[in-house]
Parts: structure tokens; sequence; C-alpha cells
């Protein structure tokens, strides 16, 4: 069968100055007609690199293809002029992108958006352009498609976006599909949802898929063939059952050994003694005002929290698990105090907090820190990294000696060289950009610590690094925190117990030990049935038992 994708020896080149030569070197793979192949490696390996080459969107003046032939169907894409890849786009070759809020146009509603791409390829009838529209919402699961059409994407959940994206890329019926890393940032079961939707689009449409990822999970529910990268160089490339089963590079071995495993228990740790509770929340609810439909449109309210009710005991970690929507950061933030609740109380260290206003506020501020999600957003990227740090300890009144001297120990403590404290966000890598960020968080000396999808946007390697650090961080320091995430194998790395949340309430409680081994509400065995590539780590788990057994 013929490569419908065929990359032959691609070499594209960085900026005189950079960190290495190249950000993608020697680079060869197909795709077949049907088949999956996936791409993995850490960021700044060159996946998205090399996709973006593939579809010809390197920014003109940075990157340039130093060598190599992209041929799809045969037809050589290096040689093409702009208005041939414009033709190209979309009709023959398409491409999903990672972030949707990032690559969708927030003033325009998603029908739009999706009509625009059929619009620009020559589609004039715009009765039939709507229709189309219509069907390929339908097609992509997508509710109420008449109704959702005209919302904008900030007026959709994250899943509901990306299978905007989707819907887009496959308006025209291109036989590639480029998928970057499009399940990084979703819960599990959304994530679940969107594999199955492209492996369904696949099977219809005959779709050749190029999938990037850095989850070994995903891989191995979808890959036929696996590409493994690292430092812009192919390191490994063979069947899935071959590089997953028995990989021949240590790159991939290192890789598959930092996936996070589901533990029922901490390895060598005890479960903690029953400590004070040092927060305690009390039938807590929380709503916001609904948009209308109209100029005039009726307002209701959409009950984020509904009587919530969670105890968090000095140095301990529990962990808030659920779905987008389902309300783990509004939570979180009104455990920050950056929301009023609307019914209930919070207590934190035995004080009623929740009525808390100007300088008692401005008290408790220091001891309750959060984490958030992105490293990149959260931090002032017109700042350096000395202030980032110390600023708010400074405005808290404390000393600027003191806030320096509190700063190089907590840089110490999470691995951050003290001369970096010139630089600016952007000049670290994301791991490196959330150690800032928990940095940030320690210098306050708070005794607890909320962190808010910590690790979700972070390859499998740095993402154990990290949860390696907060361990590390709460042994030495005693501190308590609420760990929040979508992901069951993330929380029973770090926590004690965990609370699942669906639909503003908590459904159920439990050691990690308990819910792993017998979840009791339904919907709590829907998370652990969408956990990806668990085929594949009871496979794993048996073949490391054979030698005990034997």
């Amino acid at each position: 069968m013929s490569p419908l994708l065929h990359i032959e020896g691609l070499s594209v080149a960085l900026p005189e100055g950079s960190e290495r030569p190249f950000a993608v070197h020697d680079v060869s793979l197909q795709v077949l007609p049907g088949q999956t192949v996936c791409v993995v490696g850490e960021s700044g390996s060159g996946k998205s690199v090399m996709a973006n080459a593939v579809m010809r969107l390197l920014p003109r003046n940075v990157l340039r293809v130093a060598a190599g032939r992209i041929t799809l169907q045969g037809q050589d894409l290096l040689s093409l002029d702009a208005a041939s890849m414009c033709t190209l786009r979309g009709a023959r070759m398409a491409m999903i992108f990672q972030e949707p809020m990032t690559a969708l146009n927030p003033v325009m509603t998603v029908g739009d958006q999706i009509d625009e791409v059929l619009l620009v390829h020559g589609r004039t009838d715009g009765a039939a352009r709507t229709r189309r529209v219509i069907e390929l919402m339908a097609e992509m699961n997508l509710p109420e498609p008449e109704t959702l059409r005209h919302r904008y994407p900030f007026q959709l959940s994250g899943g509901q976006r990306q299978r905007i994206l989707i819907a887009m890329a496959m308006a025209l019926e291109p036989q590639l599909l480029i998928a970057d890393e499009p399940t990084t940032a979703l819960d599990v079961t959304t994530q679940a949802q969107i594999l199955a939707l492209i492996q369904r689009l696949q099977r219809r449409h005959g779709l050749g898929v190029l999938f990037i990822t850095h989850d070994f999970g995903v891989v191995a529910d979808i890959a036929d063939q696996v590409v493994v990268m690292q430092q812009g160089r192919v390191v490994e490339s063979a069947g899935a059952a071959q590089v997953l089963g028995r990989p021949s590079h240590a790159y991939t071995r290192r890789l598959i050994d930092a996936v996070p495993r589901l533990r029922a228990a901490q390895a060598q740790e005890q479960a903690p003694a029953a400590t004070a509770p040092l927060l305690e929340i009390s039938r807590v609810s929380k709503s916001y005002r609904a948009r209308g439909t109209g100029l005039f449109g009726a307002r209701g309210r959409t009950l984020a929290l509904d009587d919530v009710s969670l105890c968090i005991g000095q140095g301990e970690t529990v962990g808030l698990i659920g779905e987008s929507g389902s309300g783990k950061t509004t939570l979180g933030h009104c455990v920050m105090r950056l929301l009023d609740i609307d019914s209930g109380s919070l207590r934190f260290n035995g004080q009623s907090v929740e009525g808390l206003r100007g300088r008692a506020l401005a008290a408790l501020r220091p001891q309750i820190q959060m984490i958030f999600q992105d490293p990149f957003a959260s931090l002032n990227p017109r700042h350096r990294v000395r202030r980032i740090i110390t600023e708010n300890v400074i405005l808290g009144g404390v000393s600027p000696a003191e806030a320096q001297r509190r700063m190089e120990q907590v840089l110490a403590l999470v691995g951050i060289d003290p001369a970096a404290v010139e630089r600016y966000p952007h000049e670290f890598s994301g791991g490196q950009r959330q150690r800032i960020g928990i940095a940030r968080a320690l210098v306050m000396q708070p005794r607890l610590i909320v962190a808010d999808e910590a690790v979700s946007a972070l390859d499998v390697s740095v993402q154990q690094q990290v949860l390696a650090l907060l361990r590390d961080v709460r042994a030495r320091l005693g501190l308590s925190m609420l760990f929040i995430t979508h992901d069951l194998r993330v929380a029973s790395q770090i926590c004690d117990r965990i609370a699942v949340m669906h639909k503003g309430r908590i459904v159920e409680t439990g050691t990690v030990e308990a819910v792993a081994r017998a979840p009791k509400h339904p919907y709590t065995r829907s998370l652990f049935d969408a956990m990806p590539g668990q085929a594949w780590e009871r496979r794993a788990q048996a073949q490391a038992a054979e030698p005990l057994r034997a």
C-alpha cells in the first residue's frame, strides 16, 4: 500500500544561538491510509515542529526546513506555493490543535467558524453550508446543533470546543488528520469520548491519522505504529505492541516508566494518622447567573456547588476528582476566598473565614496559597522571576531582605538555580515554570496549598518530577493540600484521600485504596472505566509479576 504521508530525512533548523542546531533532525516516517501513527516524546522533542512543517505552518524567519522531503499522496508539499497550500489545507489534510480556546476565534460563533472553512474552499451556497455545519456538529455528538452553532467558544466546555475544532478539520473530509495533543488537558471521560470520535471518523472516512501525544495510555489504546522522538531525532520506531511491550531504546523505557500508574496505596508508606482538621467545608453552595438567550432573555442560576462538605486534616492531601464542569475549581476558588459562597460555612484552623473582609482577609491569604494549572498564563511575562516570587510577600509586609532570604530557601527547595532569578518566564521550560509557581506559593509560608490541575499540562516525565517535588515539600514543611485533578492515576500518586465530584456534589469519599479497590458510586466507576491504557497496564503488571511467581 502506498503511503498517504511520507516524511523523508526532514530537518528543521533553529535560529543561531539556540541550544541545538535543529528542532527536527533527519526524521523519517510514513502514514498509510486508515492507519494511526503516534509520535511520542517530551516537550521540546520536536513533535509539534514536525507536524507544523507538514502543514507548512512554521513561523517565517524563525524555523526553516533545511533538508528532506514531505509528500502527501506523492505530491511534494515543500515545493508548493502559498496559494496551493491554502487549497490543500482543509481539503486533503487538516490539523487539530492542542488548545481549542487559543485556536478558535473568540469573537465569532462556533457555527460561523465551521462555515468559514467551507466558504474559503468555494462553497458559495449559504443554505447548503448551514446544513453541512449542522450535520458536522451532529456527527461530533454535540448537543442541539441548531442552537449551539450560535454560541461563542467561551460559552462551550473544553470538550465541546475540541469537538468544534474536529468538525472544522473534517468539514471537507480530508485524507490526512494531524492531531497535536488534542486530549492533553481534558478530563478522562471527555478524553475517552474524543478518542472514540476520532477513531469512528477514521473508520468512516478511511483517514490516516498522525497523532502527537506524550500519554502512553492513549498510545496503547489507538496506535498502530509508534515513533519516539528525543531532542529532534527519532530514537525508536516500530509497531505499537513492540514499543509498548519490548521497548528497545533507554529513552522509551524511561518514558514508559514515568507513566503514572494507579496505586491503591502509597508504596512503603503508611496511611497518615487522623489529625486535627485544618480546613472544614460544611454544606457549601455556590451558583452563578446563567446567560439569557437574547437581549432581554430570562436569566436563571447555574448551581456550581450543591451542599458540599469536606474536611482536610493537618498535613493531609485530599484529591478532588471529577470532570470539567463538576465544580472542582469553583470549590478551590471558594477556599481561596476568590469567590464568595452563597450558603454554608468555611472554617480554617478553627476560624470562620467566609465573612472575612479587609485586614482580617489579608491576614488569612498568606496561609492559603494556590498553584495554577497553566504556569505560563499564571506568571506575569513582563516580570523577572525575582519579582514574581517576592512581590506578594513584600506587599504582605515582609522586608525585602527577608523576602530575599525566603526566596533563596524556596528556590533551593524546588530545584531552581538562584542565578535564574533575573530571567523571564518564557526563558524556562514548562516544568521549570511550574516549579517557579510552586516557589511563589511556598515563599508565603502557607499552611494549605490548593493545587488546581498543577500537572495536567506537563508531559509524563516532568509530571513525575513535579509530583515528587510536591510530595517532598509536603513532607518537609508539613503542608496540607487540596489537590484538584481529573486524573485518578495522578491523584493516587500523592493523595491520602480522594473526594469525587459530579455536577457540583461530592458523590464519594474515601482513602485511595478503598475507592480504587471498590468504587461505590456509578460515576466513580465510570471515571475508572474511562482511563486510557488500562488493558496495557494490566498486561504490564502481569508481566512484572511473572518473575515473582516463578
